[in-house]
């Protein structure tokens, strides 16, 4: 039974799991009561550094201990169904990391599972918290932004390297989360070629298109085996061209006040279209200092107290699963182009409300 106080439990205890630990232990409201990993020299290190919580390597365990009201689920991306339908056949709020799932049939079961046992599912797409992300959000929904035209982004690193995903389901869920978030709908196809460059069993490198409505295009490149870290998205519209940029802790969003547009032709242009440039001022508005990652935990936690639908509920992320799915089918195909809508149709999921109520 819930207190005043949620009880958290946050299983997987690598990279994102010990954050977790950390972030749940500095809010006022939670209480780490529990951590839960298979390997138990990391249980015993956590547990030193976190003193007062339940180390166990028994999901089961876990599950039985009261004061446990939310988890948190940081396994590797193939383990979260499993995972994540015990804990909320537990009765148990749960929070995982991204991607929600890497098959569309178990992210549909979860969201169900979810919605009938009457308990908050929400997904870690964390980039969605970002003050820097908020922002853009905020710019385009300004009526002197002008129309969307396109998005691209770039995600490289020198690994890490996962051992369960490729580099497209490990990378691309942040940048095409974002992308549905900042345009407010999904994509109607996708076209993706991937290689592996270093001679794994997994493509290491990948690029994308997406087709949204409104002939509005998005694409992504992602790399485990670029030597220079880019953490960059950029928005292209007919009145602004807006950047954000991760990296840069001095102008995380850049915005330039130049663009094209289209102008009606006169009778004497016979048809022939005339197009305005538009070139002005270039500004780096301030963007708040928070950790996307607490922002997230706040969000998930005031969800669960109100019982409202996250902004990254089970919903939104069935929509990345379902595009990461048209992304492998197109790999598979050479770069052919997959309808990320059968993918969608094939599986309808009935929810309670097609409206959806965010808290934010």
């Amino acid at each position: 039974m819930m207190t005043n106080s949620i009880g958290i439990a946050v299983v997987g205890c690598g990279y994102w799991g010990v954050n977790y630990v950390r972030v749940f232990n500095e809010l006022t409201d939670t209480d780490v009561v529990a951590i839960c990993d298979q390997r138990t020299a990391r249980l015993a290190e956590i547990g030193q550094r976190f003193p007062g919580a339940h180390q166990t390597d028994s999901l089961d365990y876990m599950l039985q201990l009261e004061d446990v009201d939310a988890v948190v689920v940081c396994t590797g991306a193939t383990t979260h169904f499993e995972v994540a339908s015990r804990c909320i056949a537990a009765g148990k709020h749960v929070l995982i990391e991204k991607p929600l799932t890497t098959r569309v049939e178990d992210a549909e079961r979860l969201t169900t599972m979810a919605d009938e046992a009457g308990v908050t599912l929400m997904v870690g797409h964390t980039f969605l918290y970002n003050p820097a992300v908020e922002l853009l959000k905020e710019y385009l929904g300004r009526s002197d932004m002008g129309e969307i035209y396109y998005l691209y982004s770039s995600r490289t690193n020198l690994g890490p390297i996962r051992q369960d995903v490729n580099a497209l389901w490990d990378l691309a869920p942040h940048d095409i989360s974002i992308f549905n978030y900042l345009l407010d709908s999904t994509p109607l196809w996708v076209s993706a070629v991937g290689a592996k460059v270093l001679k794994n069993r997994r493509e290491d490198v990948g690029f994308v298109s997406l087709g949204y409505p409104n002939n509005v295009v998005g694409n992504l490149h992602v790399s485990w085996a670029d030597p220079n870290k880019v953490r960059q998205l950029v928005l292209v519209g007919s009145n602004r061209r807006i950047v954000f940029d991760d990296l840069n802790p001095l102008e995380r969003v850049k915005i330039f006040e130049k663009g094209v547009s289209r102008v009606e032709p006169e009778a004497a242009s016979y048809g022939e279209f005339q197009y305005r440039m538009r070139d002005g001022d270039i500004s780096s508005p301030r963007v708040e200092a928070s950790e996307p990652l607490k922002n997230q935990c706040q969000h998930f936690i005031k969800c669960i107290a109100t019982a409202q639908r996250p902004r990254t509920d089970g919903r939104a992320g069935l929509e990345v699963v379902q595009v990461m799915t048209a992304i492998d089918r197109s790999i598979a195909q050479n770069g052919a182009p997959v309808s990320v809508e059968q993918i969608a149709l094939s599986n309808p999921v009935m929810y309670p409300s097609q409206e959806r109520v965010y808290a934010f």
